[in-house]
């Protein structure tokens, strides 16, 4: 253990005014935990993610990353383990600590009372200010691929658009789960096989998947090394040329093909068995090699054909995979998605944590709304010729040739028509010059009025790391508990989150923390969680800022 832990000139730790005024007069940096026994303390199962945050080592690179808050009763670390747990206990923001006794939460900190909600904000905000969270990303990304090397092979990369309803102009983006065109920022996660979040970052107005992928595989490099990874995305990122860039950087890729593709014969597919996730699964594949960039590029293309007949064409640099390894690690990007909807849900992961903006570059280009309106414009038109042109035609088809045998006869007695198509040829040679005439993209300050801005990005990066944290910390428990409990893939989060969530008998030695967690909703369960607190009891974790080692068991039933 470090000599440099806090002491406490406090001995009763529901009493800790000593502490808050030697922190007032600059003389305490971080308040040492105290704890003291007590029975059924709500939500003290939460410490059972303790082992797991430790082991992520996020405590010592935000004091690398960070150094302290200054003198302060809440430091940085109380400040970290507070956001951690309430994340844990989906207390989703700040203001949600006002629903909980501050009591309560403050003994599992080993506080007299957990911070308020100012206060937390302010911490927030000092460490924003700093401008360091892309550097604290980083260090606990490499620290993630250091410990999970094996899944790091294949990382799945895609956006998140977090819609603002705020009264800013912001840039728009598409929200493909709303099916709308609204303000918002896009944040790229990179996950790992598993599912699991390695890192994030905010792109720049909304930037698509293409451009993207460049900087955020400069970042997968800085973390791996020269270690070839095979780097997952969907059709958002299709680009041959940029295909061609990623491989010859040393990264191989996985991808949907995008655009019209020439379908596979019936009789080139072949069923490809093996195992997803414990399941037999069946794949009707078809592997061929293809061409693309004139020749310069060859991939393999695997192509599922499912039961209706619809054909899912995959492009992937890698040889070496069977057909279907390259299906199920395409289709695994379901995970990705599935992470991002339960961040939604249980972290509230498109909460807004900041009303603060910076300047945005004014000469950034982006789509001309006047051009946008012209194009629909002439779509339109274009719909409308073509409707009355079928319409022209059909009339000719039926034209009773005894009483007009001659074209002109035709022209006179369709002439309302005629005279509609005339006018309508004429609006589309018109929209199609009024087009071509206007730039189809401009500068941002041409088409925002008043200041060019977007939202601060420090602060929400900030917080995006701590629940992701928070995140990683839930999956390894999943994965110790999942050798005990048989529905772990359906049910291993709900188990752990509840859990998580319940009370816990505490109780305290000169070397021990020991939370006696009550019994889960049924036997089996019960069991699972003994197993998961045995596993955890055996890595020795010591709480955050103390000597106090973590102890867990589950009370007998009754």
């Amino acid at each position: 253990m470090p000599d440099d832990l806090p002491v406490s000139f406090d001995t009763d730790p529901a009493d800790r005014r000593l502490d808050r005024v030697l922190a007032y007069l600059g003389l305490l940096d971080d308040a040492a935990p105290l704890f003291r026994s007590g029975c059924r303390i709500p939500r003290a199962g939460v410490l059972l993610a303790l082992p797991a945050l430790v082991a992520s080592d996020i405590f010592g690179i935000a004091r690398e990353v960070y150094g302290s808050l200054g003198p302060a009763f809440y430091g940085l670390r109380t400040t970290l383990v507070a956001l951690l747990l309430m994340a844990l206990l989906r207390i989703k923001r700040p203001e949600g600590l006002k629903e909980h006794a501050p009591d309560d939460l403050g003994r599992l900190l080993g506080l007299d009372r957990a911070p308020e909600v100012k206060t937390l904000r302010r911490k927030l905000s000092r460490l924003a200010a700093v401008g360091r969270a892309p550097e604290f990303g980083r260090a606990l990304a490499r620290r993630r691929v250091a410990e999970r090397g094996a899944a790091i092979g294949f990382l799945y990369v895609d956006g998140h658009v977090r819609v603002y309803h705020g009264e800013r102009t912001l840039p728009k983006a598409h929200v493909a789960r709303m099916r709308l065109s609204m303000p918002a920022t896009t944040d790229y996660w990179v996950n790992d096989a598993a599912g699991d979040p390695l890192f994030v970052v905010t792109a720049e107005a909304n930037a698509g998947l293409a451009k993207m992928l460049p900087p955020v595989l400069d970042e997968i490099r800085g973390l791996v090394g020269e270690r070839r990874v095979t780097v997952v995305f969907d059709r958002g990122g299709y680009s041959p040329a940029l295909f061609l860039r990623l491989i010859t950087a040393g990264f191989d890729i996985l991808t949907y093909r995008k655009g019209r593709v020439r379908r596979v014969p019936r009789s080139r597919f072949q069923p490809h068995t093996g195992i997803v996730d414990g399941r037999k699964v069946v794949f009707d594949l078809a592997d061929q090699g293809v061409r693309l960039l004139g020749g310069k590029l060859r991939l393999r293309q695997v192509t599922r054909r499912s039961e209706d007949g619809h054909q899912t064409p995959i492009l992937t640099s890698r040889r070496d995979l069977s057909a279907f390894d390259v299906a199920s690690r395409m289709f695994a990007r379901w995970r990705q998605e599935n992470f991002f909807k339960y961040l939604r849900e249980e972290y509230a992961l498109d909460a807004l944590v900041d009303y603060a903006v910076v300047p945005d570059d004014p000469t950034r280009e982006v789509p001309n709304p006047r051009w946008r309106d012209l194009d629909t414009q002439l779509r339109q038109a274009r719909a409308e010729l073509a409707r009355l042109a079928t319409e022209y035609g059909a009339e000719a088809f039926v034209n009773p040739e005894r009483a007009r045998p001659t074209m002109r006869g035709f022209k006179i007695a369709q002439g309302k028509l005629g005279h509609q198509i005339r006018a309508a040829l004429k609006r589309v040679t018109s929209l199609g010059a009024a087009r071509a005439a206007v730039p189809k993209r401009v500068p941002v300050a041409d088409v925002v009025e008043g200041e060019v801005i977007r939202l601060a990005p420090e602060r929400k990066l900030l917080t995006n790391l701590i629940k992701m944290v928070a995140y990683q910390a839930e999956s390894d428990l999943v994965r110790l508990v999942a050798p005990y409990y048989k529905r772990v893939e359906d049910e291993g989060r709900t188990l752990i989150q509840s859990a998580l969530a319940g009370p816990a008998d505490l109780v305290v030695t000169d070397t021990e923390l020991r939370a006696v967690l009550a019994p889960l909703s049924s036997p089996h369960r019960t069991r699972a969680l003994a197993a998961l607190c045995a596993e955890l009891d055996r890595a020795g974790t010591r709480f955050p800022g103390s000597r106090l080692r973590l102890r867990y068991a589950v009370a007998s039933p009754g």
